[in-house]
């Protein structure tokens, strides 16, 4: 018999998450039947979505969701032999019985050099929410000007850095200045600490006097909304999160330019990575080619010890992390 340590959510979060909001727990796992295998948890991935998502797919004492980088221990299903490593949505938690059908074997030919951490980010959810976000929803162009917001993050961070690769000029916001320096490293031609600038209307203009063609949109809130006012005509925006809406204890309602929409004749589209998850083999491989060609950087954020999961989770949703965030068990 195997013990698992998991994480539940004893309540609801109420605004920002607390300590109490979370319970450390401890079960006794069967051994595997035919076509399962038992996981232990090797990276687990700390992600915003997991504070929206808690509210609509958890009830409380649910073990609290989440995506790993898992190494098979012992296994009943020849798909998945003892010693590969899997990406499998499991939660917090350190190890896991399961069948096959919802792991992911890490891809292929996975460089040594590479830490499988990535598989929870650039070459992963994030990397992929990238290239998506950028190709399928905005058709970005080369010569065309890229805002993004939450720059410094796990998405942002990958979405500036191949608008680059394509040949666009790129402006980015992040909410320190160590995170700006970090921006300038990844070759951003603009970058901007929200939180310190007089005027995030005034800055706009500044680092592109011309506007935007695409906003990759991460935030939402208030200065989305001025972001939008500087936007060229059909202009195209992606929206993929909003984390600066989170934690509101009610839902913000406006100001929202509808005007500006109506008469720039802006298009807006909300998206999740999975509507192409028929090209993911495809785009990884890109990621990684990427990567392995100097191309890509990935700064990760990383937490060791499985009981620091809700601080890390915590720390996100403060923007602590610059790149991508992880806990190392």
């Amino acid at each position: 018999m195997v013990q698992a340590k998991t994480w539940s959510l004893t309540k609801h979060f109420d605004g920002f998450p607390k300590d109490s909001d979370f319970e450390l727990k401890v079960e006794e796992l069967p051994a595997p039947k035919d076509g399962e295998v038992l996981l232990e948890a090797v990276f687990l991935s700390v992600d915003p979505y997991m504070r929206p998502f808690s509210k609509v797919r958890m009830n409380e004492g649910d073990v609290m969701i989440g995506t790993q980088v898992a190494k098979v221990i012992q296994s009943n299903n020849p798909a998945f032999p003892v010693g590969s490593h899997v990406i499998g949505r499991c939660g917090w938690r350190t190890h896991t019985v399961c069948g096959g059908t919802d792991l992911i074997p890490i891809m292929p030919d996975w460089p040594q050099d590479v830490s499988l951490s990535l598989a929870l980010g650039a070459i992963g959810m994030p990397g992929l929410t990238a290239v998506y976000g950028i190709e399928e929803v905005l058709g970005l162009q080369k010569g065309e000007t890229l805002l993004v917001n939450a720059a410094a993050g796990a998405v942002g961070s990958v979405v500036g850095q191949i608008a680059k690769i394509k040949g666009c000029k790129v402006v980015g916001s992040a909410g320190s200045d160590a995170k700006v320096a970090f921006l300038k490293e990844l070759g951003f031609d603009e970058a901007f600490n929200y939180k310190t600038v007089g005027s995030l209307e005034e800055t706009l203009k500044k680092a592109s006097p011309d506007g935007y063609d695409c906003f990759f949109e991460n935030v939402g809130g208030p200065s989305s909304s001025v972001a939008l006012q500087q936007m060229k005509n059909f202009g195209r925006i992606a929206v993929c999160g909003a984390i600066s809406t989170y934690n509101d204890t009610t839902p913000q309602t406006g100001p929202f330019p509808h005007l500006t929409m109506i008469f720039k004749q802006l298009k807006m589209e909300g998206f999740m990575q999975s509507r192409w998850e028929h090209k993911h083999p495809e785009t990884l491989k890109r990621l990684m080619g990427w990567l392995k060609e100097g191309k890509l950087q990935c700064r990760e954020h990383i937490t060791q010890g499985f009981e620091k999961m809700p601080a890390a989770f915590m720390g996100i949703l403060k923007g602590e992390n610059v790149g991508k965030a992880i806990v190392a068990i």
